[in-house]
């Protein structure tokens, strides 16, 4: 049983396309769906559906979290009910786990292949797509996956010796346009100039944003706001989001917030 990590980004579509050119098999694809993505990672994803279709293979599953009862909870949901800001506002990594991690591995949990592998003793083959300027990610890594009883993991793209680039020019030579950046649209790692591009081109979503904080602010005592030190409203009401040119040079693909979070795309 051979089950990706597909984040929606740039290194995580160009490792599913480079192990369909080399042969390695490919049974699941799964894309944590925190509810509260970016618009255009949900219109990648429907161009990139097409063409796994076309090539025979299996269309990305998107997961999410659910309560006990069986009802939906987005991370944004989540904010808004509990009157916070995501966790990694406040220097944690929770939202990380509870919105991507877990409704990965509670489906492959519940999924009757991966049972039967575990069952018998075997692991399931993971593939994440760190590329090769991530040595530090993939180190970090290796010693859980050593001990990790239900999955081999492999790294791709590290192992190809691939770097964002090449990822980025596999995927143009597809003849599909390279995703934007992964990340939720309330990010607290979003750099200011992603801000003011959230604003324009997404103000609605820059709005819901700010709401979080101002739900949030009654019981902030660290924070100030989803900027940590300082809140996107206020940041909004000092700047009035005007651009300059060097907003508009940020490159496309990775991931928004350069994945302290968890968030990666790969």
């Amino acid at each position: 049983m051979h089950v990706v990590s597909f984040g929606g980004g740039t290194n995580s579509a160009a490792m599913i396309i480079g192990m369909y050119k080399k042969n390695i098999p490919i049974d699941l694809i799964l894309f944590a769906d925190t509810g509260s993505e970016m618009p255009y990672t949900y219109e990648f994803i429907e161009v990139f559906n097409s063409w796994l279709c076309e090539r025979g293979l299996p269309l990305i599953t998107p997961v999410g979290h659910y309560t006990k009862d069986g009802k939906r909870l987005t991370l944004e949901d989540e904010c808004l009910r509990s009157n916070t800001l995501p966790s990694i506002a406040y220097g944690y990594k929770k939202c990380s786990h509870k919105h991507k991690i877990s409704p990965q591995d509670k489906y492959c949990n519940n999924h009757i292949r991966c049972k039967k592998i575990w069952a018998s003793g075997e692991r399931v083959h993971k593939y994440i797509g760190y590329d090769y300027g991530e040595a530090r990610r993939v180190n970090h890594a290796i010693p859980h996956d050593e001990v990790n009883k239900k999955y081999i993991v492999h790294y791709p793209l590290f192992d190809w010796g691939w770097s964002r680039d090449e990822c980025a020019e596999v995927i143009m030579d597809e003849g599909i346009m390279l995703p934007g950046k992964s990340s939720c649209f309330f990010c607290p790692s979003m750099k200011k100039h992603e801000i003011k591009q959230l604003w324009h081109q997404y103000p609605e979503l820059f709005n819901r944003a700010v709401e979080i904080e101002r739900k949030a602010a009654p019981t902030l005592i660290t924070v100030k706001g989803l900027g940590r030190k300082w809140s996107w409203e206020d940041f909004y009401k000092a700047t009035n989001m005007q651009m300059t040119l060097f907003d508009f040079e940020d490159a496309p693909g990775g991931c928004i917030c350069g994945a302290p979070c968890g968030c990666y795309d790969g």
